[in-house]
């Protein structure tokens, strides 16, 4: 099947005028409680202060939690209802609230972007946007490395409304080119891989996005727009799982989207029908949590890259997964798209397999053996066991998850206390071998 690139699609109307370039509606950013973005502010002083609302009846520093399920209707709510700006008007809590205003406001002041949503869950936000990007017997090319409940999503769900997927390497731009059909719509892919650390070619996958005309949604979740805006590389829009860095305390579950007004718009009714909405208590704590977020991103990096190092060195260590390394397959690439700041993630083999992998779990007092990532406590995890349980053995080989593969979220623990624990909890591990080697 021939397919078309922008420059072939017309959108013409009868009299040949292009309609895209017609289209005159302008949509403010927001929905906002007050105009609080600190744009031409650092992340640090976004961070705290962009879409905080500062109660003018109390005097109240910080956002109120406003925990109620919906609010006065008045002539203005109905107007809003009747010309379908529903989401720029405190109605319902579902619909809207001051403390998910708040909060959306501060994500998109990071994002820089004109608006954003949260939710309920990364899963919640995953699936309402693609649900709300695509339509019937629309095709999407994602990534095979993608998170398992994603790929769990557009693998086992898409076809049910009548849409396909095709799965891809991420890293391979011919490939996700020949992948591309006449009904593809999406590019879906993660910035950073789990749990290999691949790092997706953003500026490439643009330029292929606007050659054919498709959306391209990044999963941001691993790198955060911290360490990389990616709006501001041309992606139409960005999601990230705000369970991980972007609360960073392992005690909530969220989502977030963010975008141009006008896309985030189109969202926006497939969370009401999903229902996957972020309470007010929870927006509460995740705007709590984004204060500190610039400085925790800047310890989780710096950590990481220290602690990789110090793994890559170790002779019982086979290798380090780690785009700040110059051992990472794609790490010109990483520090063109990255700019030093690498992430707070880590993968490693070590000697001996997944069996002196769970020994050296065993031995590690800090790091805490659990799933998730982000948090301020370092958390690790075996990913044959974890993320790709799923898979058979071949099959995690095949994708590159060998025998001894650990992958480690660092935290923001004194560094040195960190490196004396693995060497500590190495040396338990391979005792009566380092014990000779002496």
């Amino acid at each position: 099947m021939m397919k078309k690139s922008y420059q072939d699609i017309e959108h013409k109307r009868t009299d040949g005028s292009i309609w895209l370039n017609d289209l005159q509606r302008k949509r403010e950013s927001g929905p906002k409680l007050q105009n609080k973005r600190y744009s031409n502010f650092g992340d640090a002083t976004k961070s705290v202060h962009a879409g905080q609302y500062d109660d003018p009846q109390t005097g109240a520093l910080g956002t109120p939690i406003y925990q109620c399920s919906t609010f006065y209707l008045n002539e203005s709510s109905y107007e809003a209802i009747e010309e379908g700006r529903g989401r720029d008007e405190m109605i319902y809590t579902r619909y809207g609230n001051p403390s998910q205003w708040s909060v959306q406001e501060k994500i998109s002041s990071l994002e820089n972007a004109e608006s954003s949503i949260v939710f309920s869950s990364g899963m919640a936000a995953i699936s309402s946007t693609l649900l709300a990007i695509l339509d019937k017997g629309s095709h999407i090319v994602s990534s095979r490395d993608i998170y398992g409940g994603t790929y769990n999503f557009l693998y086992e769900d898409l076809d049910r409304y009548g849409m396909s997927v095709t799965f891809t390497s991420p890293t391979n731009i011919k490939e996700i080119e020949a992948a591309i059909q006449e009904n593809t719509k999406v590019l879906y892919f993660e910035a950073l891989t789990n749990p290999l650390l691949k790092i997706t070619p953003i500026k490439e996958l643009v330029a292929l996005g606007k050659k054919y005309n498709l959306r391209v949604i990044i999963d941001n979740t691993f790198l955060t727009p911290y360490n990389v805006k990616m709006l501001d590389l041309g992606v139409d829009l960005v999601v990230n799982s705000a369970t991980k860095y972007l609360n960073g305390h392992s005690d909530l579950i969220g989502g977030t989207v963010s975008g141009s007004r006008k896309l985030v718009d189109r969202i926006w009714p497939q969370m009401l029908k999903n229902g996957g909405s972020l309470d007010p208590h929870a927006c509460f704590l995740l705007e709590r949590s984004l204060k500190t977020f610039a400085l925790r991103m800047r310890t989780h990096n710096s950590n990481a890259i220290e602690l990789a190092n110090y793994l890559e060195n170790h002779s019982k260590i086979k290798r380090v997964y780690y785009p700040g390394l110059a051992s990472h397959e794609q790490h010109t690439l990483a520090q063109d798209q990255m700019k030093e700041k690498y992430s707070g993630m880590i993968s490693f083999e070590i000697e001996g397999g997944d069996e002196n992998a769970h020994k050296l779990l065993s031995f590690l007092k800090l790091p805490k053996e659990a799933t998730s990532l982000g948090g301020v406590e370092s958390l690790i995890s075996l990913p044959y066991n974890t993320s790709q349980a799923s898979l058979t053995k071949e099959q995690q080989k095949a994708i590159g998850i060998n025998d001894g593969l650990i992958r480690l979220s660092v935290g923001v623990e004194d560094i040195n206390d960190l490196k004396n624990d693995f060497k500590q909890a190495i040396t338990n591990v391979f005792k009566k071998e380092l014990s000779y080697a002496e």
